[in-house]
């Protein structure tokens, strides 16, 4: 297998993390009505058994409470790099910067995005948030 670097503008989980980042709600028109969402944290003690989804609906809420307790004042991306997995799955690693609700803080944070797209819909993502570090 190749993996093969790819302009993450090109990719719907590009567009999704971008609208995202911007606060645009329109990011939900790329996500499939049966989306598989899930935000795993490694070696956090956050809870983060809310963090998932199993429909758009689900996830505009998910999406709407991330807002409050995590990104209460947004978030700015420091790198979206996206590599092609072929058959239309993605590994992406994003770097973000936010003031962090749930620790009252500003922090970096490193994650990584293993999607899938078809259609040109969003059907399958996992999140796993390595750090979140004080910046």
């Amino acid at each position: 297998m190749q993996v093969a670097p790819v302009k993450h503008e090109q990719t719907v989980i590009g567009q999704v993390l971008t609208k995202f980042v911007a606060g645009d709600p329109e990011m939900f028109e790329a996500i499939a009505e049966d989306i598989d969402f899930r935000i795993d944290h490694f070696r956090d003690d956050v809870d983060v058994s809310w963090q998932h989804a199993n429909s758009r609906e689900a996830l505009m809420s998910l999406v709407g409470r991330l807002g409050q307790d995590v990104f209460p004042k947004g978030t700015t991306a420091l790198g979206i790099d996206t590599f092609a997995l072929g058959d239309g799955w993605h590994l992406t690693r994003f770097r973000q910067r936010f003031f962090y609700g749930m620790r009252q803080r500003n922090v970096t944070s490193l994650t990584y995005i293993v999607s899938h797209e078809a259609d040109g819909v969003l059907d399958f993502f996992r999140e796993t948030v390595t750090n979140t570090v004080d910046a």
